[in-house]
């Protein structure tokens, strides 16, 4: 399920509260900056990554993936893009869709915030969901039903990535995913303006209170929140990861 995180923050405590959970997502702020957040049960939760349809083409719209899945009786409660990808929309990085390898990982430093080393990769598995370092997966790799590669880091293991500027004049709408320690809850975020990578971090470090966090993109950022009205419109994506519920009768 998706719970409801209160709004304006106190952050730790609007997680205490989310157990309750009402709503999709809520509109926050943080430090003066305006986000969306919303938090995915992952030991409950249908919680999967979208790139091709059945026919092979590529899906690129929130619209496609919810029509898609009308077919089956499904539709999509919540969904944000997921990671880097190629001018085709092929992913930049590791990418798995139930259970099966499409794209490799890339382990090496370079170009661009992908390349800005360490990065990381979004593993959902059948009850948790985490965000893990590239190298630490590599040495110890789980078995993921899905998982997209993407960064920078913006945490790692409660650090905030050690490039991140405070000073940093680069500003961008950018949106990410954190996991609880346990795997149990997947917060995903995305500025409702331009902020910076620091500023970006410090949300999933001093407001929600997560071990990791991983950073999706920017400026191409999108998301999908029918109970806050959200279906952000643009050209095509990559990657998208979504939760999915049954279609109401």
């Amino acid at each position: 399920m998706i719970r409801r995180l209160a709004a304006p923050l106190a952050l730790a405590a609007g997680l205490a509260a989310a157990q309750a959970g009402a709503q999709d997502c809520a509109e926050i702020a943080f430090d003066g900056q305006p986000y969306t957040v919303c938090e995915v049960d992952a030991a409950s939760a249908d919680l999967r990554l979208f790139l091709r349809g059945p026919d092979g083409r590529v899906l690129g719209q929130f619209g496609a993936i919810d029509a898609m899945l009308a077919e089956d009786g499904a539709r999509l409660a919540f969904a944000m893009n997921a990671g880097m990808y190629h001018a085709d929309r092929a992913p930049v990085g590791l990418y798995i869709e139930n259970g099966t390898e499409i794209a490799p990982l890339v382990a090496s430093a370079g170009p661009g915030n992908f390349g800005l080393l360490p990065n990381g990769i979004f593993c959902i598995r059948e009850t948790r969901a985490d965000v893990i370092e590239t190298l630490a997966f590599v040495a110890d790799p789980p078995a993921c039903t899905f998982a997209t590669q993407s960064g920078p880091m913006l945490m790692i293991d409660g650090e905030l990535h050690p490039r991140f500027l405070v000073d940093s004049d680069s500003r961008h709408v950018r949106n990410g995913v954190g996991t609880s320690a346990d795997g149990s809850r997947a917060i995903f975020a995305i500025s409702r303006g331009p902020v910076t990578f620091h500023e970006f971090g410090r949300l999933f470090r001093d407001g929600l209170k997560l071990p990791n966090a991983l950073y999706l993109d920017g400026s191409v950022s999108r998301l999908y929140a029918p109970a806050l009205g959200r279906h952000d419109p643009g050209f095509a994506l990559g990657p998208v990861v979504g939760v999915v519920v049954p279609k109401a009768p």
